[in-house]
């Protein structure tokens, strides 16, 4: 069923050992992203962080049977500009992390064809205005990489996974950045790890996405499949 702007993604795979509870700590922030209830894009742990999707040239996501439950398919692949966009927003200023511990990942699915130069999974800022994290696939190999820009400076640090993911077959990524260590893991492996400032600090404006930066033309277009999307503060 595909879902219009009006109607109305986390690890799968080993998710009892790796994945935060849903409801918070004490000192912790945690959210996530099911797609499986009756609004799918509502915020599963009861945070009110629900998603808006905001679209252009008809953008719109289908969802789709994964693991018992429900995922979301984004825009297929475009070469004929214009092309069909959407993000999945969230107005949320408490998954600003500044210096602390964050983890945050996602379950995607991908096919060889529907690699680009870059596809945001999910994002919070932007790295030319003021500060960022961010989880991406890169490249027509499509190789993951996680993102992470400070406040106060506009350096981009960057880990790039040493494989790729674009096999048609679920895959589960996460970021972890602790302290001056920046680490991506595939499938609950590490696989890339890069040292950054250990007072970097992330707090922006801008809203939590998920799926590309917005509607616009160069906003990085994820173009596959969505499941599981999580953060972890704290």
């Amino acid at each position: 069923m595909r879902l219009s702007l009006v109607a109305g993604c986390a690890l799968v795979l080993g998710l009892a050992a790796v994945m935060p509870a849903a409801a918070s700590t004490a000192g912790k922030v945690t959210v996530r992203y099911t797609f499986d209830g009756p609004s799918p894009l509502a915020e599963a742990s009861g945070r009110g962080f629900d998603l808006s999707p905001v679209s252009r040239y008809g953008g719109s996501f289908t969802t789709v049977a994964h693991n018992g439950g429900r995922a979301l398919a984004f825009p297929p692949p475009c070469r004929t500009e214009p092309c069909p966009r959407i993000a999945l927003r969230a107005v949320a200023a408490e998954l600003n992390p500044g210096r602390r511990p964050i983890r945050y990942g996602a379950a995607v699915r991908l096919a060889a064809d529907e690699t680009t130069k870059g596809e945001n999974v999910l994002q919070k800022g932007y790295s030319a205005r003021g500060s960022q994290y961010k989880l991406q696939i890169d490249g027509l190999a499509g190789r993951p990489s996680c993102v992470f820009v400070d406040d106060r400076d506009p350096r981009i640090h960057t880990v790039l996974s040493t494989v790729g993911v674009a096999d048609s077959r679920w895959h589960t990524l996460e970021c972890r950045r602790s302290g001056p260590h920046l680490t991506i893991l595939v499938d609950g492996v590490p696989r890339g790890q890069t040292a950054i400032p250990a007072d970097l600090s992330v707090h922006n404006r801008l809203p939590f996405s998920i799926g590309g930066k917005g509607s616009f033309a160069d906003n990085d277009q994820f173009q596959g499949v969505l499941d599981e999307v999580w953060v972890e503060i704290g």
